[in-house]
């Protein structure tokens, strides 16, 4: 990239919101200095203004579009409430489609996907055939997919399930696979359970597993739950297609998680609307119960970098 181009970064927000922030050469991201809403991040990626990227949905298949027309934020004060929704910006309308992730076409590192249903696959985004829709993974009716990431060899895919169960095993594991592969066996899935996150973790990172407990009885928004912050470290690696360890228990009342995500330190979490919610700080055992929380959180992001 010459000197004098400027780079458009998309960055997508846990609540759907995307901006494009341009970057200088050698200029970097910082962090704000205080929280706002829709600041939990979901996905970032570094590409020029008009290069093509693509949008990886829930459904299983990829969106081509390109960041220019995005709005655009300065480096040094990003703003997610700014953004657009980018199911509105990619015309997205099949009801509850949502992007789970951006893929670079250019790139030869293999991004990892996983679903509800607990299947696990990679694809090396250089191989995927140029179209503006290509369907990326072959699903089981009622399957979706929950989280997408890239994945090389030597990073960790992690799986968490609503009966909080945590499953992380190598990457290596899963060998990279053609468009329209239907993926193989991720994670072991109790009765009646289903994966409520899926990511990609950095093994040398300060990662850490935010959970959050509730109850199918409880009517939504009568009662936040329980939240807890524990380091990644503390859950042992199993082999792929296992059930995994305990990440959360249950207290009266509660049967199942609501929310899960796992990630740099620290994490961020928001409302459904976007607004800023407090966690618990980091520490707390891996099983453990978690404290009870002020507002629901409707998701958990990273921060900006």
């Amino acid at each position: 990239m010459s000197s004098w181009s400027r780079n458009g970064s998309p960055v997508d927000s846990t609540t759907g919101r995307t901006v494009r922030v341009d970057l200088g050469e050698g200029q970097e991201l910082s962090v704000p200095a205080r929280r706002s809403k829709h600041d939990a991040i979901l996905t970032t990626v570094e590409t020029t203004v008009r290069a093509e990227l693509g949008a990886l949905t829930s459904l299983g298949r990829v969106v081509r579009f390109s960041p220019v027309d995005l709005p655009s934020v300065p480096a040094t004060s990003v703003q997610l409430a700014a953004g657009t929704p980018l199911r509105d910006y990619l015309g997205i309308t099949t009801k509850g489609e949502r992007v789970v992730g951006f893929v670079r076409f250019d790139s030869e590192t293999p991004i990892a996907l996983g679903t509800a249903q607990g299947t696990v696959k990679r694809i090396v985004p250089s191989s995927l055939p140029v179209r503006p829709d290509l369907e990326v993974i072959g699903m089981k009716p009622g399957d979706t997919v929950v989280g997408a990431a890239e994945a090389p060899d030597d990073a960790e895919l992690v799986f968490v399930t609503t009966d909080a169960q945590l499953l992380h095993f190598p990457a290596s594991a899963v060998r990279p696979q053609g468009a329209p592969a239907g993926g193989m066996a991720g994670v072991k899935l109790g009765s009646g359970a289903s994966v409520l996150f899926f990511g990609v973790v950095d093994p040398s990172a300060d990662a850490v597993v935010a959970t959050v407990s509730g109850g199918e009885s409880i009517l939504p928004g009568t009662d936040p739950g329980r939240a807890k912050v524990s380091s990644f470290a503390e859950y042992p690696a199993k082999g792929r297609a296992t059930g995994g360890v305990r990440a959360h228990s249950f207290l009266k009342g509660e049967d199942r998680l609501t929310v899960a995500w796992v990630g740099p330190n620290p994490p961020q979490a928001v409302d459904p609307t976007g607004a800023v919610r407090k966690l618990p700080e980091a520490g707390a055992r891996r099983d453990a119960s978690g404290q009870p929380i002020d507002g629901v959180i409707g998701s958990i992001g990273r921060t900006l970098v």
